[in-house]
């Protein structure tokens, strides 16, 4: 069995990318380049049985791994079974020492699971995956703002469509709400495998009608942002365009962005200049490194002054998140 090299997609919301190294059931995995963990799990415990019963099974930790402090190694477990995981763990580590700096690699989760609008239109992302059977059998339909998201986005928007975002989490409660009343009353999602070209074919739907369930959709009817941008009101679309402004730092992950996107979000990003610099080793390339090297340099400083308030910490119309550590 061969090695596989790939990068998959944090969604729901959107929120960065994981590059990963597998081997058989190790993985080893890395959101930043820098700090990888290594994983296996004893799959062979599966073999044989239904495929309504299969079930995920847990993973043990190998290690974790940065260049600068080498490999730390997990829990060791004197049984036949770990010996064999060790086995796995040890060979996914070898391959993670000969690969580590040919990140990022290529995204590989074609297969899409949207919410859809009233109309049946794509209307936010949901999870991504290598696989259909990756999806799972009752997945959330609901789109969620993130954690991340309550604490520090904000939005021009917020007076005209009365928000008081003096509270934490106000703004990113209204776009959750309204992101989700746009769907119907009991959510409408369709599982989609993208193409090389964009189009989509539908394979699974949740709430759909049943012939619309294998339909094809042309790549325009997809957002390029992961979220629906055009069909709201004046308000609206500007919440919604400060929020894909504020996931600038994911944006610039990835690898179908042109020149002149890819230079607007790095605008966008370097008022967050501590999520540029967990994750500028990921980014497929860099229009303007001046952007990205005065947002590392911004990093570094706010690292060193960590009594500085969050009143200190606003630029534009986002709040800054301080990070609980820098990157080697």
């Amino acid at each position: 069995m061969t090695i596989e090299y790939y990068s998959q997609r944090l969604l729901n919301p959107f929120r960065g990318s994981m590059n990963c190294i597998r081997y058989r059931s190790a993985d080893a995995v890395t959101a930043d380049g820098v700090h990888w963990d290594i994983y296996v799990s004893n799959e062979t415990l599966l073999e044989g049985l239904p495929e309504s019963r299969r079930a995920q099974v847990s993973d043990i930790r190998f290690g974790h791994w940065s260049k600068t402090r080498g490999l730390q190694r997990g829990p060791i477990f004197p049984s036949a079974d770990f010996r064999l995981m060790e086995a796995l763990g040890q060979r996914v580590f070898e391959a993670l020492l000969e690969a580590h700096d040919r990140v990022p690699f290529p995204f590989r989760d074609h297969y899409e699971l949207w919410l859809l609008d009233r109309e049946l239109r794509p209307l936010a992302l949901l999870e991504s995956a290598l696989s259909a059977q990756d999806i799972g059998r009752s997945p959330s339909l609901r789109w969620s703002p993130g954690l991340d998201c309550r604490r520090t986005f904000t939005s021009a928007a917020a007076g005209p469509l009365g928000i008081d975002r003096t509270q934490t989490g106000t703004v990113a409660d209204y776009l959750c709400h309204y992101i989700n009343s746009r769907s119907a009353p009991d959510p409408v999602a369709q599982l989609f495998r993208r193409e090389a070209d964009g189009h989509g074919t539908g394979i699974a739907g949740y709430h759909l009608p049943a012939e619309q369930r294998s339909r094809r959709l042309q790549p325009a009817d997809f957002p390029d942002t992961f979220l629906e941008l055009q069909r709201h009101d004046a308000a609206h679309t500007q919440l919604l365009h400060d929020f894909v402004c504020w996931q600038a730092p994911w944006h610039l992950l990835r690898h179908d962005l042109d020149a002149a996107t890819r230079g607007a979000f790095e605008q966008h990003a370097r008022v967050q200049p501590v999520k540029v610099a967990r994750q500028y080793r990921l980014y497929p390339e860099v229009v303007d490194w001046r952007i990205i090297d005065a947002a590392r340099v911004e990093a570094r400083l706010r690292a060193s002054r960590p009594e500085q308030n969050d009143a200190e910490m606003v630029m534009s119309t986002f709040y800054i998140e301080l990070g609980p550590e820098e990157a080697d």
